[in-house]
């Protein structure tokens, strides 16, 4: 199968990153009104750990992630292969102390991801997928298991998950064009595109016209590989490696039954 010492690779990195997290976290004074800009100490160290692990056996393939460090700035700067990293994502909740951050580890070969790791460090659950191969989740030191989306096929039954509302706030556009049964609200990006991987929710819609590769390369292949969808809003395909690593146009990510009427509808507002 291709990939697998990638996948080996990532994995570990991930793992790593995740102990150094870990250890971070518990001595960690929580900051109750993070923004959601915030990057920390523990943003560039968990990053250096993945991306020198990555150097070390991939030396000519092309490192992107969110953070400027030492590492980054010494990688190759073009190759057809780039390793699209977010060493914390979700820095908000690790600064709040609410558990909502990950570790996301993503791999693209032209443009197009090819291996995705979505590390949720307090949980110990690791998601991850490769082409053709499928999407796993381990919990601790448990067996692989395989992840499938659900079978919903009415946005009438189905969940959405998204960031987290200000309390006593209004619906959110998003939430009444859709009119979902069941909303979950959670941090960071790769535990909502998870999420959707592992059937725990149906539809995830991000709608900022600011944001870059690493906030969805790695749980994109997750989405698929479970049998959903991941588009933009208009329902093309996500192309990596632009300038400045920027995607400007928002993406949904769907089980797969539910994307063309969450396109119709978002297409609406």
């Amino acid at each position: 199968m291709p990939y697998q010492d990638e996948l080996a690779v990532a994995l570990a990195a991930a793992n790593e990153a995740g102990d150094y997290v870990r250890r971070e976290y518990e001595t960690f004074t929580p900051i109750p009104n993070a923004s959601a800009s915030i990057s920390t100490h523990v943003d560039h160290g968990a990053q250096e750990i993945i991306l020198k692990r990555i150097r070390a056996d991939f030396p000519a393939d092309v490192l992107v992630a969110e953070e400027r460090t030492a590492t980054l700035a010494d990688a190759p700067a073009e190759a057809d292969r780039a390793w699209i990293v977010d060493p914390i994502d979700g820095t908000r909740g690790f600064a709040m102390k609410n558990d909502e951050f990950s570790v996301m580890i993503g791999l693209t070969i032209g443009g197009r991801v090819v291996l995705g790791v979505v590390l949720e460090p307090v949980l110990h659950r690791m998601t991850y997928a490769i082409a053709g191969a499928g999407c796993w989740v381990t919990l601790a030191k448990d067996e692989p298991v395989r992840c499938r989306v659900t079978a919903h096929a009415s946005l009438a039954e189905a969940t959405l998950i998204q960031s987290r509302s200000k309390p006593g706030s209004p619906p959110k556009p998003i939430v009444r064009a859709l009119g979902p049964a069941k909303i979950l609200e959670t941090y960071s990006a790769g535990i909502k595109l998870a999420a959707v991987a592992r059937g725990e929710a149906d539809v995830y819609v991000n709608s900022y016209t600011g944001f870059h590769d690493w906030d969805v390369c790695a749980g994109h292949i997750l989405v698929e590989e479970a049998g959903g969808r991941l588009t933009l809003f208009d329902g093309e395909a996500v192309v990596y490696g632009g300038a400045g690593a920027k995607q400007r146009r928002g993406f949904v990510a769907t089980n797969g039954q539910l994307h063309d009427d969450t396109i119709r509808r978002l297409a609406a507002l």
